[in-house]
């Protein structure tokens, strides 16, 4: 089993339980997980499908809510935030990175970029701004609308938009999943830096493990419970335990 963190983290879940549908129906997607992110750490979160790894995330990070159990940012008690008090936490302390993008297709990407820090009435960081954009290669489409874009350089302001506002923490559900390999890897690159040079805290859900090896641990999920973790991962001490999912 996966030992649990003693520092409280940037995030944590105890005894957190996720239940889907009722009677014969019922899916029990998180099944009394206790697991804390430290901060200034890039954590992965692996396993088969319908393992839980998702739901993991999304109830970390406030999109969803635990049937029982507890969610915490910092010291922040999830359960105890009204709905609006809820949205402006992810707003001002987390960044996003969906499979689905989620971009809004009346802005340009440069509008999408800085949305966060717009809504919060911020202005970013110039030169942090410029570096990110340089780095998912969007220098010459920010005024393009995401319907002028194709899905990897969407996902690439996905991206941006998660890190130019520094949040607290970057969840991330397979990141890298819409771009080829080299821009995969140069975007998960950058990630890693945003760790070791700005303490940037990232949860990453993702089946591969290429992308789990830009880690600092990776968190195995199967049926709805955390059964190892792995320090240091390299692509191949990654596959060779996924293969053990298969077998």
């Amino acid at each position: 089993m996966a030992t649990v963190a003693t520092d409280t983290g940037a995030a944590r879940v105890v005894d957190a339980v996720k239940t889907y549908g009722t009677g014969e129906a019922q899916v029990r997607a998180l099944a009394g997980v206790t697991v804390a992110f430290p901060r200034g750490r890039f954590t992965a979160i692996m396993g088969p499908s319908g393992s839980g790894k998702s739901t993991l995330m999304q109830c970390v990070a406030g999109l969803d809510r635990l049937t029982s159990g507890a969610a915490y940012i910092g010291d922040t008690e999830l359960s105890t935030l009204s709905k609006e008090k809820l949205t402006l936490l992810r707003r001002d302390r987390l960044g996003f990175i969906f499979q689905q993008y989620n971009l809004v297709s009346s802005l340009t990407a440069r509008e999408n970029i800085v949305l966060p820090l717009t809504l919060a009435g911020e202005h970013p960081d110039a030169a942090w701004l410029d570096q990110v954009v340089g780095t998912v290669g969007l220098g010459n489409r920010l005024d393009n609308l995401p319907s002028q874009l194709s899905g990897g350089q969407q996902q690439r302001v996905a991206v941006a938009r998660a890190l130019v506002p520094k949040p607290e923490i970057v969840f991330a559900d397979e990141p890298t999943g819409a771009l080829d390999s080299s821009t995969g890897t140069e975007i998960l690159t950058f990630m890693r830096r945003a760790v070791d040079e700005t303490a940037q805290t990232i949860v990453m859900v993702t089946h591969d493990p290429h992308a789990a090896s830009f880690a600092d641990n990776v968190l195995f999920l199967a049926d709805g419970q955390i059964i190892d973790e792995m320090p240091d991962p390299t692509t191949e001490r990654v596959l060779d335990r996924m293969k053990k999912f298969e077998a």
